[in-house]
């Protein structure tokens, strides 16, 4: 059976596609598009997803769609009452969920009819804890989600049990800890759909002098519910906040009130210097953020043992908020939670693989045999797709005089690559099939040397030209994070923020924050031995295997074509770009990294 999964008209529009409950393929449209968090319809990411199965259209059994217009329907009547503006640029958005299979057919360019497959529509944040508990290694787990809103509601918590979700609960509208986080983003001056990460980098900054105000604005209440003191935010009101999602970048229109201006002070204007207060608001946000996602952990581990008489130690999460790594490095020690599992793609794109994963598990009752253990389901390239990027951009590759090689075997690759990054290059390495979800995970990544304390900042003059304050972050060989690290539980998405040892932190100064922790990817060679080799060529050259990794892309989507790829590195001061087996080397490179 083959089940497309769909996130469509929102942020992170994404496709995913399972045959006979194997995932095949998955990929963001913004891959494609190359415009961040693009909104609308999926077109290109679904026609790859197709083709990557090798699936003829006619060959779809059903359709998995990540929004179900029935949920909530009396809270959603009622608010439409009220917020008349808000209801009619939702209902556009369902009258675009109700064309799904049209749409299919558009972007597939076949006629409609030779469709035969059944359209099915699964709850935002159902999908969400599907998107984690179905893909996890865990036949028993507790079951989170939270993020800004998705069907009426900004959370959800339930128990997986083998090929069954239970849903105990859920967050409303119009109170979310997601949106509280963005409205805070908003007044910290990011303002782009996507921002709060910047937010919790700066958080290391400062001191959680408002942690008290941020304690009245997001309150806690018995168990898991949690509500927002409404004077300081506008998305319940008139026209409510409303978001644009009929294609390209998402736009939200400003969140928190008047009233959050004169409790914090003005509005910082994009662009503006960073104050101390500043630093010292993001620093409560995102410790206030760190109380409620622990208090609700614990809360949900009691009620699972209160309902079942059983407790458990395995949390899959899910949802925008699962990206706050920092919370997330928490819940072992504050938690008796032991086992963690978020998926690579925890927001919204990942709705796609949950959708496809709730009906084929839970729907249809089929068991679980796949276990999603690495991120690598994006397109790949072969050598002659390889070599046809790099013919085409022939004439600027010479006018920059670089030099380029073939090394064929993984071992010879891996420890040039790893002499280049010793000598202080910059390295693009582009390998095999591209990440799914946020963050680069040695495919498709830049890689520096973590040894020295400037490369943070040369990153930034020469490639990235991003915020100062934002941190960047270091893969370790899997078998070496305890050396490092004051954890070794495995983070192999980047997605949990360790303590630097007191003894590494001068050993690895680039990935090491300001505040001594560290947004840890760990490396299995069983899922990405091409990078394990090379970060183990690095080690095996210096005695520290760890490298620094930063996505490849410039203020853009990561790269996802050869021919991306070699554009970003003619446009950057990059040192080398390891292409599949072919070493592209600037002749310069030496100069400018002394």
């Amino acid at each position: 059976m083959v089940i497309l999964g769909l996130n469509a008209f929102h942020g992170d529009a994404s496709a995913a596609i399972f045959v006979d409950g194997q995932l095949i393929a998955a990929a963001e449209e913004e891959r494609f598009t190359r415009v961040k968090h693009t909104a609308g319809f999926p077109a290109a990411a679904l026609r790859y997803c197709l083709a990557a199965a090798a699936v003829e259209p006619r060959h779809l059994d059903i359709i998995a769609v990540a929004r179900r217009r029935r949920a909530r329907l009396l809270q959603k009547a009622w608010r439409a009452l009220r917020m008349p503006g808000a209801a009619l640029n939702r209902t556009q958005a369902w009258r675009e969920f109700g064309t799904v299979a049209e749409q299919v057919a558009a972007a597939l360019d076949v006629d409609p009819a030779s469709l035969r497959a059944e359209v099915r529509h699964v709850e935002h944040h159902v999908a969400h804890i599907a998107s984690a508990f179905f893909v996890s290694p865990f036949d028993r787990a507790a079951l989170l989600s939270l993020d800004g809103f998705g069907d009426f509601a900004s959370g959800m918590w339930g128990l997986g049990e083998g090929s069954r979700l239970q849903i105990w609960g859920d967050v409303g509208f119009p109170h979310s800890l997601g949106l509280a986080y963005t409205g805070v983003t908003q007044h910290l001056g990011f303002r782009k759909y996507g921002d709060e990460y910047k937010v919790m980098g700066l958080a290391a900054y400062g001191r959680p002098t408002r942690l008290d105000d941020f304690r009245r604005l997001i309150r806690m209440r018995d168990g898991l519910g949690y509500t927002l003191d409404l004077r300081y935010f506008r998305h319940h009101r008139g026209g409510g906040a409303p978001m644009t999602w009929a294609a390209g970048e998402p736009q939200l229109s400003t969140i928190c009130s008047d009233e959050l201006e004169r409790l914090f002070g003005p509005t910082r204007e994009p662009g503006a210097a960073i104050e101390d207060r500043h630093a010292d608001l993001a620093s409560s946000l995102q410790r206030r953020t760190e109380e409620v996602a622990i208090q609700q952990w614990n809360a949900l581990h009691r009620l699972v043992t209160q309902r079942t008489s059983r407790a458990t130690d395995a949390l899959a999460y899910a949802g925008g908020v699962a990206y706050n790594c920092v919370a997330n490095g928490r819940v072992f020690d504050t938690t008796p939670f032991k086992r963690f599992y978020a998926p690579p793609a925890a927001g919204d794109a990942g709705l796609a693989v949950g959708a496809a994963a709730y009906v084929w598990h839970h729907d249809l009752q089929r068991p679980r045999s796949f276990v999603m253990d690495h991120a690598y389901w994006g397109p790949s390239y072969d050598d002659r797709a390889l070599c046809r990027a790099i013919e085409s951009r022939r004439d600027a590759l010479q006018r920059d005089g670089c030099r380029i090689q073939r090394l064929d075997h993984d071992d010879e690759l891996c420890r040039w690559t790893a002499a280049r990054i010793a000598e202080g290059a910059i390295v693009g390495w582009f390998q095999g099939r591209g990440e799914w979800g946020a963050r680069a995970l040695g495919n498709r990544s830049i890689l520096v040397d973590p040894r020295r304390a400037d490369m943070k900042d040369v990153l930034n003059q020469r490639i990235k030209l991003r915020e100062p304050f934002r941190p960047f972050a270091p893969s370790v060989l899997e078998e070496a994070a305890s050396d490092y690290f004051d954890r070794s539980d495995s983070s192999p998405f980047m997605l949990m923020t360790y303590r630097v040892r007191d003894d590494k932190r001068a050993v690895i100064p680039a990935p090491t924050h300001v505040d001594g922790t560290a947004r840890v990817q760990t490396v299995s060679r069983a899922t990405n031995p091409r990078y394990w080799r090379l970060i183990d060529a690095f080690g095996a050259l210096t005695g520290v295997p760890v490298l620094l990794n930063t996505s490849f892309n410039e203020n853009e989507p990561v790269v996802d074509t050869p021919e991306q790829a070699l554009d970003c590195f003619l446009r950057t001061r990059m040192d080398v770009l390891a292409l599949g087996p072919f070493a592209i080397e600037r002749p310069s490179r030496r100069d400018d990294a002394s």
